[in-house]
């Protein structure tokens, strides 16, 4: 354990006292939260739409009310003589919704006026909104108009758990939290090890007495320190900046982090010992642990929206588990009986790093 935790403090010494290394492991995950939470939002607020009203009636312009009174909408003005085809080719609006003559009249005789909807579908996940939001807009006004009164015996009562105000942060948030733990130590870990075997100061610890079990824990040790201090920080902005707190349990939460950290910090210390280059080394830890845990953790989008072709790779994407586990812990609440096997699978992941890294230095080391 002496020559563990000596390992351990000379690899923490390094990080201090490089300015650069510490602000790649502490700050830099900072800005990555803040700034993917805030950027990345799959909701629509503030879509420009013209409005052509062709029946100038009262009836009409208590629609158009309903129109700007929705804070997802946002009407904007448009010359009479222009033609709703021109406010979408000049990207002037993403939407023109065209009133017909003689509305007025129709509603007060209690029979159907369409009221056409033009959508730029050049981005159908807008353009599915922004009709979904449109048909809520015509339906409110139903409602009103009728005096309340529904047109089938059916009424659907919806309620939003988790995260009923549909805050983008609050979902991107602990994703981002995870993307920033699986790209930064396992970094430095790669960095650090494979600049020992390019620079072959490696060749000192082959023919000293340290095993390369007490060798790799001391490096992995320090990284997950590092990996803890950087989970401290973001973990702060979650509960301040976010609004975020503990649905439920944090013991799993708390677990899975540690477990975590040694995940993160076996799979950089594995591709250090495997690929003694420290450019390749970063590429290598830019594929596992940005660009798979980016795109195939369920981060961005759930997983069941990849193709089938691709989703069987995410069971191997060890950020996945992570991701549920904390989304659980800070939205969710399920707790144990919900993320055990979770919890079980990212420890067993960080074994396996861990093994395969010793593996490698174990046929390198000379025996004293």
């Amino acid at each position: 354990m002496r020559r563990i935790f000596a390992q351990t403090r000379k690899e923490l010494t390094q990080i201090v006292r490089d300015w650069r290394t510490l602000a790649l492991a502490l700050v830099l995950p900072v800005v990555l939260l803040l700034l993917m939470s805030t950027a990345i939002s799959l909701t629509v607020n503030d879509l420009p739409i013209v409005v052509q009203d062709f029946d100038d009636s009262s009836a009409s312009h208590d629609f158009i009310d309903s129109v700007r009174a929705s804070i997802t909408l946002h009407v904007v003005s448009w010359p009479v003589n222009k033609t709703a085809e021109e406010a979408l080719a000049s990207n002037v609006a993403r939407a023109v919704m065209i009133i017909p003559v003689h509305f007025g009249r129709d509603m007060a005789r209690g029979s159907n006026s369409p009221v056409q909807l033009l959508v730029d579908a050049s981005d159908a996940n807008t353009a599915k909104l922004v009709s979904g939001y449109a048909n809520q807009i015509a339906s409110a006004y139903n409602q009103q108009t009728a005096g309340g009164m529904e047109a089938g015996p059916v009424k659907a009562a919806i309620r939003l758990w988790y995260n009923p105000g549909l805050s983008s942060k609050k979902f991107y948030g602990p994703g981002v939290f995870v993307l920033g733990l699986s790209m930064f130590p396992p970094l430095l870990a790669a960095l650090a090890m494979a600049k020992e075997g390019e620079q072959k100061t490696i060749l000192q610890v082959y023919v000293s007495s340290i095993s390369a079990h007490e060798f790799l824990l001391g490096k992995i040790i320090a990284f997950m320190a590092v990996a803890l201090a950087e989970c401290l920080v973001m973990s702060s902005l979650l509960f301040t900046y976010f609004g975020l707190s503990f649905a439920g349990d944090p013991t799993p939460f708390l677990i899975a982090t540690v477990l975590y950290a040694f995940c993160v910090a076996s799979f950089g210390t594995m591709v250090g010992v495997t690929i003694p280059n420290q450019a390749a080394a970063l590429q290598a830890v830019a594929l596992g642990g940005f660009l798979l845990v980016f795109l195939l953790s369920g981060l961005m989008f759930p997983i069941e929206n990849i193709p089938a072709g691709l989703r069987w790779i995410s069971n191997f994407i060890w950020g996945r588990y992570y991701i549920e586990i904390v989304r659980d812990a800070l939205l969710q609440g399920g707790g144990w009986p919900a993320v055990w096997f979770k919890v079980l699978i990212v420890g067993t992941i960080g074994a396996i790093f861990y093994v395969i890294g010793w593996r490698g230095m174990r046929r390198m080391q000379v025996k004293a």
